[in-house]
């Protein structure tokens, strides 16, 4: 009861500043019961505010921190656009532009933010940080080296360095500056969570997961860390537990649309039968394919041109013809016989798991997108991270090696679904983001219908 006190006395507040904003989400996600007494008392401060004639500006400032607080950027941007201009409003307005992934428009009241007097280098991380994802390395590099001196204390600053150099393929640069984050603010959930999908994605899980645990026990409902636990639990064939993230998700955003569908998944999943031996059978081939090519014992002429081509594991090599060989530079007829005898003596052959050559190149893209304008054509550019999958459908791309989204709309519902632990939950995944930039699988008709998207961290 004393808690919930505190709740109400807080939003009876008249200024809301950050430290009130805070106090607010440690208050308000302190347990169940003082979350659903928080929906109550936000629900009757809106139906109050609302109808008064003309809500003040620290009124409107106030519910849209609340409403930025449980996840919904779209009320909370509602709010704060009613609200004076001024350095508190533009702040947490640029946070909420974000989480609706109007990143432009966030680097603009960022902007805002500093010149009415907010932080500076708070408000220049979270600027690179927009730059970063939407892949502009050159200008997010550019705003993290002026800020180096003051950058080295802030945990901020390392987490967005680190996310610089994740973009860039660096993983050992980018685990060590998000180590660098912790070691300032051991707290720092996009420090944490970052790292903790970094690690998930490279099949580090168990880190991964205590990593998303600690994301869990912060003062808000983090819905990324909540959900990607899901997909771990789930995977683990841990329904219950997947089943109890998801809730916690929907406690809040009871409309989630994501959730709600990973949660019948899941329910599904605990009365679905599953052929161990079947799947230890193709686990097994799957890990034979996963051998790398420097475990044969090759030239070192054969071993350096199949590293120039890219072709890494015994899985890749399966999938790449005689000619595709025969046509790289310096690719010659002995690195051919010696590579055929090393396969034949497995009982296997080059481009035996060779893709249909009906199958078009992944950038001439599926043929009602052949022809698209250069506004169209710069999305099918972009890398599918920037669709912000789950981990497990991004890992699924990756063994696929799908890494543009031309790439993916360029594939078929039936070859996504041929790989391994892609399911009708990836697929879903998938399809609802393609079709939130208006785009389909290749032959894949009208995509379902989109989802709400994930709030922010």
């Amino acid at each position: 009861m004393e808690t919930n006190a505190d709740l109400a006395a807080i939003l009876e507040m008249q200024e809301f500043d950050p430290s009130a904003y805070q106090a607010l989400r440690e208050t308000a996600f302190a347990s169940q019961e003082t979350l659903h007494r928080f929906s109550e008392l936000l629900a009757a401060l809106e139906t109050s505010v609302t109808r008064a004639e003309s809500p003040s500006s620290a009124q409107a400032v106030k519910l849209g921190l609340c409403n930025l607080a449980i996840g919904d950027p779209d009320k909370a941007t509602s709010w704060l656009d009613r609200a004076q201009p001024g350095a508190l409003r533009s702040f947490y307005l640029a946070q909420a532009r974000g989480d609706q992934k109007r990143y432009a428009d966030a680097i603009k009241e960022f902007e805002a933010a500093i010149r009415d007097g907010y932080d500076r280098l708070e408000c220049q991380c979270r600027i690179a940080e927009c730059f970063v994802i939407m892949e502009d390395q050159e200008s997010a590099e550019r705003i993290l080296q002026e800020c180096a001196g003051p950058g080295a204390s802030s945990a901020y600053w390392h987490m967005v360095t680190a996310r610089l150099h994740q973009q860039r393929g660096d993983f050992d640069a980018a685990v060590a500056e998000y180590q660098a984050a912790l070691n300032i603010d051991p707290n720092h959930p996009q420090a944490l969570f970052h790292l903790a999908y970094l690690l998930d994605l490279y099949g580090c899980e168990t880190e991964a997961k205590e990593l998303y645990v600690r994301c869990t026990a912060l003062p808000f409902i983090f819905t990324h860390a909540l959900m990607n636990l899901a997909v771990i639990a789930e995977d683990a064939c841990n329904y219950a537990e997947a089943a109890g993230y998801l809730r916690r998700v929907l406690a809040v955003r009871p409309n989630h649309a994501r959730a709600q569908l990973y949660l019948k998944d899941v329910v599904a999943g605990q009365h679905m039968f599953i052929d161990e031996q079947q799947v230890k059978a193709q686990e097994k081939r799957d890990a034979v394919l996963d051998i790398p090519v420097t475990d044969f014992e090759l030239s070192v002429r054969s071993r350096n041109c199949l590293k120039k081509m890219n072709i890494n594991t015994l899985g890749e090599l399966l999938r790449t013809s005689e000619a595709e060989l025969l046509a790289y530079k310096n690719f010659g007829e002995t690195s051919l016989r010696e590579i055929k005898a090393m396969l034949a003596q497995k009982g296997l052959s080059l481009g035996q798991n060779a893709e249909p050559k009906s199958l078009p190149m992944p950038s001439e893209g599926p043929p009602d997108q052949a022809g698209a304008a250069p506004g169209d054509q710069e999305m099918l550019a972009r890398s599918v991270s920037t669709m912000e999958l789950s981990v497990r459908s991004r890992k699924c791309l990756q063994r696929l090696g799908i890494n543009t989204i031309g790439e993916l709309v360029a594939r078929t519902e039936i070859e996504l679904l041929e790989s391994r632990n892609f399911g009708q939950t990836s697929l879903r995944d998938i399809k609802s983001r393609l079709s939130e930039l208006g785009l389909t699988l290749r032959g894949g008709g009208s995509a379902d219908p989109s989802p709400a998207g994930m709030p922010g961290e």
